[in-house]
């Protein structure tokens, strides 16, 4: 049951006390502003009975200092019909929830609007317990104890309460738009859209009109209002990946809203402010960008307030076991198998595989390993091939075999599987593989031209 303070002079106050006691609320009963004050002071009262006099003070001045010691009371405001409608209104104005006239019936009616207001504070209970689960799972989503994710999450759970720009480095399939959105839910902007958008997916004109939206008759084929996300990211947070692809003359229109704090739809010379936080995301070196004259520097400084890197997954190897079970047990519940765990063979090639591709390589691979399995555990034979012969050298071993080895042929070979491993997590995209290598894409055609591949 609700917890109730009835604040009242006069017989009515002792008769809402006794008839919500009857009915096993908890109440507490204030004669006077000073008496109710003292006790708001000592504990939060779920459901607070106001009325509009009191002999030291009235229910509007009484309200401000709830709204300050207790904002999320409900407040009923008891009035009657003598009492000046502007004073009524000044009260709704402060966050009273309703006010009751009152009358023969005035204690059927307040239990009436305080069985309302119950209901509404069980639905609000819910609704904030459903909020604070979605944040919970956006975190159970970054996976790792290592020392390098320890500090990144450390961070983002420092800079998370703040408005300032981020800009989140790291490879490709390092996560960081899970790092993005763990700074969301972490954020007092947590209920509030999180958008995101890749700039590199979209040609300017397109990127334009997706970031600040257009007006009806634009350009060709505009034949409705359409908001930009900018506007449907408001009172959240706007995440822009690959921020590194976007054009020079789309860095400056970009500047200039984080500047003002103001977007101007296509088709019109109106502005518009918005109330957005931006977090940005690349994987490529935007210093270098800026020394070569293809980022901002004035951009640069802008969205990269606090920087953040997401390391890749080859620099924290004490983290591949966790993630791999992880995905593990996902598409184990995915796809109704039975498979609970990794064999020491597959678990040992995981580890000493360099994982060009990151994370998103990782749950690549043991999305199809959980679909070609059909025993128990995942075996070696069920990982990609250029994965499962990565091995570590046995108890003993060493790297150099007694008869020697073709170090020439050896390092063509690992040259080759990683080629191809690269393309895989790329998708056959040539030039994302080249991004996951770390090369040009010149250097990419000329190794896949030589390996054939």
């Amino acid at each position: 049951m609700a917890t109730l303070l009835i604040i009242d002079d006069e017989a009515i106050g002792e008769s809402l006390a006794v008839a919500f006691r009857h009915q096993d609320y908890e109440v507490a009963l204030a004669h006077t502003g000073s008496e109710a004050r003292g006790r708001l002071e000592q504990r939060l009262f779920d459901i607070i009975v106001c009325d509009i006099t009191l002999p030291d003070a009235n229910g509007v001045e009484l309200l401000e200092f709830v709204r300050q010691v207790s904002p999320d009371s409900v407040f009923l405001l008891m009035t009657g019909k003598e009492h000046p409608q502007e004073l009524i209104i000044q009260a709704l104005n402060l966050g009273a929830d309703r006010y009751i006239v009152k009358s023969d019936r005035t204690v059927e009616e307040v239990q009436s609007v305080v069985r309302r207001a119950e209901e509404y504070l069980r639905t609000r209970r819910e609704r904030d317990l459903y909020r604070r689960a979605a944040r919970e799972l956006a975190r159970d989503n970054i996976i790792g104890q290592s020392r390098l994710m320890r500090a990144v999450l450390e961070t983002a759970r420092a800079v998370a309460p703040t408005n300032s720009t981020i800009l989140i480095t790291g490879e490709s399939g390092t996560g960081k738009e899970l790092v993005a959105r763990r700074v969301h839910e972490l954020s007092l902007r947590f209920d509030h859209p999180f958008v995101s958008l890749n700039c590199g997916a979209f040609p300017e004109t397109l990127l334009e009109s997706e970031l600040f939206g257009y007006m009806k008759g634009a350009f060709t084929g505009a034949t409705q209002n359409k908001q930009g996300l900018f506007q449907a990211a408001g009172g959240g947070t706007l995440f822009l990946d690959e921020i590194g692809e976007m054009s020079l003359p789309m860095q400056v229109k970009l500047l200039r809203v984080l500047q003002e704090r103001t977007v101007r739809p296509l088709g019109t010379t109106e502005e518009e402010r918005v109330d957005v936080r931006v977090i940005a995301a690349t994987n490529k070196d935007l210093r270098q960008l800026v020394a070569e004259k293809m980022f901002r520097e004035d951009l640069y400084y802008r969205i990269s307030v606090i920087p953040l890197h997401v390391p890749p997954l080859r620099e924290r190897p004490e983290d591949i076991p966790l993630l791999a079970l992880h995905f593990l047990q996902r598409y184990s519940e995915q796809m109704g198998k039975p498979v609970r765990s990794l064999s020491e063979e597959a678990l040992e090639a995981l580890r000493h595989y360099l994982w060009p591709g990151n994370v998103r390589e990782l749950e690549n691979a043991m999305e199809r390993a959980m679909a070609l399995e059909a025993g128990e555990e995942i075996s070696l034979r069920s990982l990609p091939e250029h994965i499962s012969r990565v091995s570590a050298p046995g108890p003993g071993a060493t790297l150099l075999p007694d008869g020697g080895i073709n170090l020439e042929k050896h390092i063509q070979e690992q040259e080759r599987a990683y080629l191809l491993a690269a393309l895989e997590c790329a998708q056959g995209v040539r030039t994302k593989a080249a991004e996951l290598l770390g090369m040009s894409y010149r250097s990419f055609r000329h190794y896949a031209k030589k390996y054939k591949i």
